[in-house]
């Protein structure tokens, strides 16, 4: 109770300063979803930026330099995902690790995912890596082509944080935290039906990966759900539904 209330103070004093003229110059540029929103959307989305920053350990690898090009293009990408809740619901991300690019991760087998990345033979290069626990691991380059185009339904930073809202009630299973035992069988309602329809190719909509399992079909679904969220209305309607009800937005409707 006492930590609470000593975080809430925390933000309301950072919150007391102007979010910088070239941070938002930042959101305006690097992150496709800000032209969506209206005035008191971007508001918000700035004030969650600004906490989202400051409270989270930035570290940059294979000899990138952590700015604020970076911190701001990949914290406000992730509080896309806040707009309609609270910080809570990234409290599993504690530290964000950035490279140049792809990075070289051994195969989970090896017992790796509880650490750092670490370059290693027969290692698999990956874009983006989000363990329960353990860092987010982006790739630069990645975040800033996800973020910028919005054509392709393609998001890393929305992809590894779903991951992490994912992990918040035990293991990445496809099904975030969800208040009531209606919601959970809604959810496994609609999910099983396009999951499998994924699966057996007879809907295109959502990429293939979507049907590797239940976790990617979840964090594929946000990603699209954030940068096309029309066409996800027209095309996978109860789908757009629920993730409405979860993420407690409605970008469709702008």
């Amino acid at each position: 109770m006492i930590l609470r209330w000593l975080t809430e103070r925390r933000r309301s004093r950072l919150l007391e300063q102007p979010f910088p003229p070239r941070w938002r110059e930042i959101l305006a540029r690097n992150v496709s979803a800000f032209a969506l929103l209206d005035d008191e959307e971007r508001a918000r989305l700035c004030d969650l930026t600004m906490v989202f920053v400051e409270e989270k350990h930035w570290e940059g690898c294979g000899g990138l330099t952590i700015d604020d090009e970076i911190r701001v293009t990949v914290g406000g990408t992730a509080c896309l995902l806040l707009l309609g809740r609270d910080h809570d619901l990234m409290r599993d991300v504690v530290s964000i690790l950035v490279y140049p690019s792809a990075v070289l991760l051994p195969d989970a087998g090896q017992g790796t995912f509880d650490g750092r990345p670490r370059v290693a033979e027969d290692a698999t290069p990956v874009l983006g890596a989000a363990h329960r626990g353990g860092p987010v691991v982006l790739a630069w380059d990645a975040v800033v082509q996800g973020s910028r185009n919005a054509r392709d339904g393609r998001n890393l930073v929305i992809h590894e944080m779903a991951h992490k809202i994912d992990f918040l009630d035990g293991e990445a299973d496809g099904t975030p935290p969800l208040e009531t035992s209606a919601e959970r069988r809604q959810w496994a309602a609609v999910c099983s039906r396009a999951f499998a329809a994924v699966r057996d190719g007879s809907d295109d909509f959502l990429r293939d990966y979507a049907g590797t399992n239940e976790a990617e079909f979840f964090a594929v679904a946000s990603e699209v759900f954030f940068e096309q969220p029309k066409q996800m209305v027209r095309r996978q309607p109860a789908l757009y539904q629920i993730l409405v009800e979860f993420y407690r937005l409605d970008l469709a409707a702008r």
